[in-house]
């Protein structure tokens, strides 16, 4: 630990720590904590069986790091021990139509813009499949995922008999599965050696020219919104459009795109491999510094909000209220274990069907299917995404359920 005071880095409060941390960005080996969150559960969608083994499930720690180097950001005290992928991790979101409709505009974008018909498609990071069996049936495309969480069968399509799912982590030893396209999607946020891993990307792609597409939430949001919800455990690397670009320059590609989409939810980027980077930054991309600025007011207001919804769920509990959470996935997770205040909301809902009746990690609450709510009629529902706030509220509106919305940012 540095002696360092905050002095140095900010002219505000809190205080900032810095520490002799390597980035595994860019090899710093400095990086400054900004923020902290003990004890909440190392896995969010790993789903159990019981209530009290989602209780008794292993915790640990959320220091946040930031390397004023590159200006990356990750969970100093992140254990890989506990990445843990398997079957049971539960993330498939394609029972949101308005995903879907996400999910489908992206795909034909990329197979107009990359013409890819007829052709080869590698997905790292597949989940249950989804998105590379939309590729390859819109495509006419043929594919192979890998995911140690990958379900085969899970996704029923034509277009499965032309898809080879491979259950484990990707690594170098899958080069041969390069193809003509590679997608990578809410994957590269889980890996703690994220350099490393782009890095293996890359070697493994060679002299081919393969296309490479990547999917990430963006942390520049995240800051600004002072959306705590969307910092958990299992993922231990924040980018913003700056620093990811940075880092596929240095791990060899030429970047040819980085913007956001979903409601500026989400981070993509958009690159191909080179042995002779042209130097050119996107107009995109902010600076270092910029992240700092962003990273000083999160540390300095964040408390504010999650005291808001502290008082926001004591008021309602003490009114009586029936307060129903709406997604029961990370954002979940974060947002009860953050306040600690799971006590105070009744119930969890979701509408993927492969969750109900399971129970939430570090949470211990059983998660049940919007028709639960037909008989509960809950007073207000604190919906986890706004942007699924219309889809949800249409729902409602067909089961006869009146209650209030109130999206969390």
């Amino acid at each position: 630990m540095s002696s360092k005071s905050v002095a140095d880095v900010a002219n505000t409060e809190p205080e900032f720590k810095l520490v002799e941390h390597t980035c595994p960005n860019c090899g710093h080996q400095e990086m400054w904590v900004f923020y902290e969150v003990r004890d909440v559960p190392v896995h969010s969608c790993l789903m159990m069986p019981t209530r009290q083994e989602a209780l008794d499930f292993p915790r640990g720690d959320v220091v946040l790091g930031y390397c004023e180097n590159c200006g990356f950001i990750t969970n100093t005290e992140f254990d890989s021990k506990w990445s843990a992928y398997a079957p049971n991790y539960e993330d498939q979101q394609s029972f949101s139509p308005t995903f879907n409709q996400f999910a489908l505009d992206l795909a034909n974008r990329l197979i107009n813009k990359y013409n890819l018909r007829d052709k080869d498609v590698v997905e790292i990071g597949c989940s249950k499949g989804d998105f590379l069996v939309l590729m390859c049936e819109l495509g006419n495309n043929r594919g192979v995922g890998i995911d140690p969480s990958a379900v085969v069968g899970r996704v029923q399509s034509p277009a499965t008999e032309r898809i080879r799912f491979i259950q484990d982590y990707y690594s170098e030893g899958y080069s041969e599965y390069v193809g003509d396209f590679i997608c990578c999607r809410h994957t590269l946020e889980h890996i703690y050696p994220t350099a490393e891993f782009v890095g293996t990307v890359r070697r493994s792609i060679g002299n081919r020219p393969t296309s490479v597409f990547f999917e990430i939430p963006d942390m520049g949001r995240v800051l600004k919104d002072l959306a705590f919800e969307d910092i958990y455990y299992e993922h231990c690397s924040y980018f913003t459009p700056g620093t990811l670009a940075r880092l596929f320059r240095a791990s060899g590609f030429e970047v040819t795109d980085v913007y956001l989409a979903y409601g500026d939810q989400y981070l993509l980027i958009e690159g191909e491999p080179v042995s002779d980077l042209s130097g050119k930054i996107h107009p995109f991309e902010e600076s270092p510094e910029e992240v700092k600025q962003d990273m000083k007011y999160f540390a300095t207001h964040v408390q504010g909000k999650i005291n808001h919804w502290k008082e926001h769920l004591k008021t309602a509990q003490e009114a009586g209220k029936r307060v129903v959470v709406w997604g029961s996935g990370s954002k979940c997770v974060a947002f009860l274990t953050t306040l600690k205040t799971e006590n105070q909301v009744q119930y969890i809902v979701d509408i993927n069907p492969h969750r109900h009746g399971q129970f939430i990690p570090g949470v211990g609450h059983e998660i049940m299917s919007p028709e639960f709510l037909k008989e509960y009629q809950p007073d207000e529902i604190i919906v986890m995404n706004p942007i699924y706030c219309a889809e949800i509220q249409k729902m409602l509106d067909e089961m006869g359920v009146s209650t209030e919305l109130i999206p969390l940012s």
